[in-house]
This record gives C-alpha cells, sequence and structure tokens, in this order.
C-alpha cells in the first residue's frame, strides 16, 4: 500500500465538517478488522484507510494546524501501513483496571517473541516496534507486522490464526472467513 501523502490530509475546519459522514464509516471498517486473542488483546489491522482516519483524529484531538506538526503525525503514522506481503495492526493490551493493567504489562515482557500469525501450516512471528518497550514494562498499545511469504500469502485466504504462547498467556483465535477476506486485500 502506498503511503499517506500530506495532501490527503483535511485541514481541521473541513474535517470537522465530514467526520460526522466519515466516522461510522470508519468504525464499521475498524469492526470488520478487530481480532480478539484471549480476553486481554485485541488486533486491529490496520489499512490506508485506518491510518489516515488516525492522523485526522490526532490533527482534531491536538488541535494541530501546523504543516510542520501534520507532516510529522503523517510521517509517523505511515510506518503503521502494512508492504507488499505484510498485515500491520495496532496491539491493544487491555485491563479493566489500571492497577490490574499495571501488573500485567510487567508479567507480559518478552510477549514481542511470543505473538505468530499461522497460516499455510507456517508461522511468521510479529515483529514490534522497538520503539514501545522497555525494560521494565511493555507499553499497553504495541505497533506490529507480520511479514509473510508467497506460500503464506496464497494459503492466507482461506485460513489462519493467531497464537500467543506467552507462559503467562496463552491463547490463539482462528480468523473468520469474512477477517480473511477483509485482510487479505492487505497482502497484496
Amino acid at each position: 500500500m502506498r503511503p499517506i501523502n500530506v495532501s490527503e490530509i483535511k485541514h481541521i475546519a473541513d474535517y470537522e465538517i465530514m467526520r460526522p459522514q466519515w466516522r461510522p464509516q470508519m468504525m464499521a471498517l475498524k469492526d470488520r478488522r478487530r481480532i480478539r486473542v484471549g480476553d486481554n488483546l485485541t488486533f486491529l489491522s490496520e489499512t490506508r484507510d485506518t491510518v489516515r482516519y488516525q492522523i485526522q483524529e490526532m490533527m482534531r484531538i491536538e488541535r494541530l494546524q501546523n504543516p510542520h506538526e501534520i507532516a510529522h503525525e503523517v510521517k509517523t503514522y505511515n510506518d503503521l501501513i502494512p508492504a507488499t506481503g505484510e498485515l500491520s495492526a495496532c496491539l491493544l493490551i487491555e485491563y479493566e483496571t489500571p492497577e490490574e493493567r499495571d501488573v500485567w504489562l510487567r508479567n507480559l515482557l518478552g510477549l514481542e517473541h511470543r505473538i505468530w500469525l499461522e497460516t499455510g501450516g507456517q508461522r511468521a512471528k510479529a515483529k514490534f516496534d522497538d520503539r514501545q518497550i522497555s525494560t521494565d514494562r511493555l507499553s499497553s498499545v504495541q505497533y506490529i507486522k507480520f511479514q509473510l511469504s508467497p506460500a503464506q500469502v496464497a494459503a492466507f485466504p482461506r485460513e489462519a490464526m493467531i497464537v500467543v504462547d506467552h507462559p503467562k498467556y496463552l491463547a490463539k483465535e482462528k480468523l473468520t472467513p469474512a477477517q480473511l477476506q477483509e485482510l487479505a486485500a492487505d497482502l497484496v
């Protein structure tokens, strides 16, 4: 997928006008791309549209209007757009209370080595953004990518599963036919 260009980003005033119509469409798209693995991990698979929406929302929340700040947001979020043969996701580590979340963000250290996408009888290891991992705890939001081989790309539309094999969090989730169809387009 090609990166977002700054020229595609609407000025805050223009975005406010289009937002009531665009936001429900983006929420529906995100729902189709949401994969829950176990009780506490949610993978939100990213695409150009979800990334552009996120940039617009960040501009809105932070009231960004300076062209240099906008260009910085675009550059930062473009890292989430998957390349050919790749799936990109925002991983949310979700626990009910801040106290429980704090404990688990420490318990789940090493998670960056324990998440896989399995398809075609092969596993692709999740590649985490190292900037979000420290030596004493994880961030509750992680940006990950799965680079698939050509054989895995060919097998993906038929079946795929996300596997977490961390000693303190064992879970797997088979993607539904609708999820497979939605995400298969990202790989080409």
